[in-house]
């Protein structure tokens, strides 16, 4: 802490270079978990999403958490309710909670984005959950058998429902 006139000011920012996070493939994606709740004493959390072509995870809301999305290139097909929408490099999304939504990557190439949960507490799964990355592999897209009721109930206890789309 330092003062400077009748201010007092803390020094807790915190810094995490471009190459580092922690991270994790989740649902076929790249998760660069850059900040934690833990680390922000579960205020929000911030990831760097790397989402191969026909990627992107089921239909889902959050009960808990508001999440945000800023695409940084490529494109996604965003499910919001039941409205069905394309975001492209530069859009912003923002999810409330309790709101269904999902995002897939129907392009032909690799979409980046950012997203953020706040409180945090959903990148939990991906934490606990999420492989480690294989150098020189792509993630896997995971299939509904991926999913054990362990993972599950540890979903639901963050707060997040899986809300899947009709075929």
């Amino acid at each position: 802490m330092s003062e400077t006139g009748s201010k007092t000011y803390s020094s807790d920012a915190m810094y995490v270079p471009e190459s580092d996070g922690t991270v994790k493939w989740v649902v076929g994606d790249e998760y660069n978990i850059k900040l934690s709740g833990e680390q922000s004493h579960g205020a929000l959390s911030f990831v760097v999403a790397t989402v191969p072509p026909g990627n992107g995870p089921v239909a889902h809301m959050h009960e808990n958490s508001d999440e945000a999305f800023y695409l940084i290139e490529g494109e996604l097909e965003f499910l919001n309710g039941e409205t069905i929408l394309t975001a492209k490099a530069g859009d912003f999304i923002y999810v409330p909670r309790g709101t269904r939504h999902r995002f897939k990557n129907r392009s032909p190439r690799h979409t980046k984005m950012v997203f953020l949960f706040t409180p945090a507490g959903p990148e939990d799964f991906f934490l606990r959950y999420g492989d480690d990355p294989l150098p020189g592999h792509e993630p896997e897209l995971w299939t509904a058998e991926r999913f054990t009721p362990q993972m599950l109930e540890f979903s639901r206890k963050l707060g997040t429902v899986q809300a899947p789309e009709k075929d």
